[in-house]
């Protein structure tokens, strides 16, 4: 359903805040002739998160999320006329550039927000709302604007995009646009990388040159696990169905949460040992006082909701021998709580993919491990997990590596398929120099 003007809030129509003391100032741009968008090359020179938007942006509907974390490109002054879409099978992650409108402040932005895919007619009404004010924006035609596509929905949905949209709709490859978008964030964006721990939530990673080989684990619906060995060379090596859309799926029958937000939230809330079997419930209270049989925590959990049906089964005794059931509370199903089983399937998929993930590092002898995808979402709990588990598994050998803009690494992959090949601090930036690339930050 397409939104009014007002709602879908492109945000370079109002007045930018001072994203950092980095922006730099300079003269009013030089009105230039737009580029063909294959010869456009963007200046990732002084690149920066920026981490003060205001949250008007995420005004509009409930079904788009902005991402309070543009990258500012400020010394990217060349015209893009070209917009990025990755369509995966729950979210589709929307990549674009513009201009910063003060005259006063040179370069511009790369913006990030996402829809769910069921509601891609809003996602596609955006889109055009980007190529009516495209001059304003980019200073380009609208009719000049190309949508590089990819995922699953570039394909299901072209037609629709073509009709809509009466541009041209460029679809490209879902795993070399994942490779290509990662390998930039860890290259080129200082402050994107990170390790995670309870201790240190945000361990920075600085952008370095020499990266492979890694292992992407990609977790959307369901996940990928690809093995990579250089620029362009990638092979799938795994994956499980247990992803993000288990998660969702499970907990929208569960509960009555309507957003995958709202389910993070209710884990966040929930205590897991109220419906999962832990080691310490089968070895008893003294079990890791005195004592360390398995080698496992008291904590560690033996069986993910190993506790819901012999609980039910003795409410159901009481209710035999004339007690009754207890009145079932809003915020609980069957006597357990809704947070409880959230954060027990979140602990549930998350595990599983962490072993997964190790399993298929030490079969293919890589020490790194990058998590993307948008199941991640920048939560704490799912970080930790994975990041656990990796330490654990591994004996602190190999290393978890998460990134601020995890979801985005198709999207951001398809827009830079419009660069000329070469391009970037690898080999067409070489004489800038890493130091300088990254010197403002």
């Amino acid at each position: 359903m397409a939104q009014s003007e007002q709602n879908l809030q492109v945000p370079q129509e109002a007045p930018a805040s001072p994203a950092s003391d980095h922006n730099p100032t300079s003269p009013s741009r030089v009105p230039r002739a737009p580029p063909k968008p294959a010869s456009v090359k963007i200046n990732v020179e002084g690149a920066f998160i920026v981490n003060d938007e205001t949250a008007t942006r995420n005004g509009g509907s409930e079904f788009v999320h902005w991402e309070q974390k543009d990258i500012r490109l400020p010394h990217h002054t060349d015209v893009v006329s070209h917009v990025a879409v990755d369509i995966g099978g729950s979210l589709a992650k929307l990549v674009y550039f513009s201009r910063e409108p003060a005259s006063h402040i040179v370069g511009g932005r790369l913006n990030f927000l996402n829809f769910e895919t069921d509601r891609i007619d809003e996602c596609i009404a955006f889109i055009q709302n980007l190529k009516d004010k495209q001059s304003k924006l980019n200073g380009s035609r609208p009719a000049d604007l190309c949508i590089m596509a990819t995922g699953g929905g570039a394909f299901r949905f072209y037609d629709k995009m073509k009709d809509v949209l009466q541009v041209n709709v460029v679809r490209e490859d879902e795993m070399d646009c994942l490779i290509i978008g990662l390998d930039f964030f860890i290259t080129e964006i200082p402050r994107e990388v990170f390790a995670f721990s309870e201790t240190e939530p945000m361990n920075f990673v600085q952008p370095k040159a020499d990266i492979y080989p890694y292992l992407l684990v990609n977790i959307g619906s369901g996940v990928s696990m690809i093995k990579v060995s250089g620029p362009r060379q990638f092979q799938r090596v795994g994956g499980t169905s247990l992803g993000g859309g288990t998660f969702w799926g499970i907990l929208s029958l569960l509960t009555g949460a309507r957003t995958f937000d709202e389910m993070l939230a209710m884990a966040d809330r929930g205590d897991n040992a109220g419906v999962d079997l832990l080691v310490g419930d089968i070895y008893g209270t003294g079990y890791g006082a005195n004592t360390n049989i398995t080698g496992l925590k008291s904590t560690t959990i033996a069986s993910t909701f190993g506790k819901v049906f012999k609980k039910k089964r003795a409410a159901e005794r009481n209710a035999e021998d004339g007690e009754g059931l207890a009145k079932e509370n809003p915020e609980e199903l069957n006597g357990f709580c809704i947070e409880d089983m959230s954060r027990s399937l979140l602990f549930a998929i998350s595990n599983n993919i962490g072993q997964i993930a190790y399993l298929q590092s030490e079969k293919h002898a890589l020490k790194h491990i990058y998590f993307g995808g948008s199941f991640i979402r920048g939560h704490a709990q799912t970080m930790n997990t994975l990041s656990y588990a990796i330490k654990f598994w591994s004996k602190g050998e190999k290393q978890a590596y998460f990134l601020r803009h995890e979801g985005y690494l198709g999207a951001v992959g398809a827009f830079l398929k419009r660069q000329p090949r070469n391009w970037g601090r690898r080999n067409s930036m070489e004489e800038i120099g890493l130091s300088k690339m990254i010197s403002r930050e």
